[in-house]
């Protein structure tokens, strides 16, 4: 049951994320492109397991878009809502398929299953 409501959990965030990205006029396009932008942290698996953890979990985390989300609301910058939006859109994504925040020991070991 707890997996379930991490799922859902991730449903929600990316629903609501898409939701306010595109109340705030954002374009198609650039959410597309910004959508992936994330996975680029899988770049440290070409170093090693323990490396590639690291730089996954680290944009991963929702405390980036976050702090993105309330500087764009706070500062009136559309745009860091923007990137904030579709960057917490992507965790969400992430986690409602199952992908969570990685182990140190292969990529497939996540907080969520073993993918």
């Amino acid at each position: 049951m707890p997996r379930l409501i991490l799922h859902l959990e991730g449903a929600a965030a990316f629903l609501l994320s898409i939701f306010f990205y595109f109340n705030q006029n954002g374009h198609w396009l650039v959410f597309a492109l910004l959508l992936f932008a994330p996975d680029l942290g899988m770049i440290g698996y070409l170093v090693n397991p323990r490396v590639g953890s690291i730089t996954y979990n680290a944009v991963h985390i929702y405390v980036w878009p976050m702090a993105l989300i309330v500087t764009g609301l706070l500062a009136a910058a559309p745009l860091a809502l923007q990137l904030g939006l579709s960057w917490s859109a992507h965790i969400g994504m992430d986690r409602m398929l199952g992908y969570g925040l990685k182990y140190p020991t292969a990529f497939k070991d996540t907080h969520l299953q073993r993918v």
